[in-house]
């Protein structure tokens, strides 16, 4: 890991994008999750979909509490040269943005509307159950 190394390259960033080397961007600053990935609570695959890539809108969307943000410092490598950061859409491929699903659903929708069903879905049977044994 490179300590203290200021002005990385977005692109830079991007080229560290598999589980052998895995770098996100949280909040502009770069850090190395390589030899977080199988510790993970979310799983490896939550990391990797990130890899090379600005993962701040999920890290904060995913509610990550104190201890989360504490481990980050384990794991900085440095900040990402603000001239070098392309706007978020951007940073996928064009055929990755609007590709559709076999079913005419956007991936990257159902993805967040899956975050968002699931825990009320559970909530909603864990309610129910609750309710019949009264």
């Amino acid at each position: 890991m490179v300590a203290d190394q200021k002005g990385l390259s977005f692109a830079e960033v991007s080229s560290h994008n598999d589980s052998k080397d895995c770098w996100v961007i949280i909040n502009a600053k770069v850090y190395d999750v390589t030899n977080f990935l199988a510790d993970h609570p979310g799983g490896e695959e939550v990391l990797l979909t990130a890899a090379g890539k600005d993962a701040s809108e999920e890290f904060e969307d995913v509610g990550h509490g104190s201890a989360a943000r504490l481990m980050l410092d384990e794991f900085y490598v440095g900040e990402v040269d603000p001239s070098s950061i392309i706007p978020k859409l951007s940073t996928y491929a064009p055929s990755e943005q609007h590709r559709d699903n076999d079913d005419g659903s956007s991936g990257f929708m159902t993805n967040k509307l899956l975050r968002f069903l699931v825990p009320f879905a559970v909530s909603v049977v864990a309610v129910g159950i609750y309710l019949t044994q009264q």
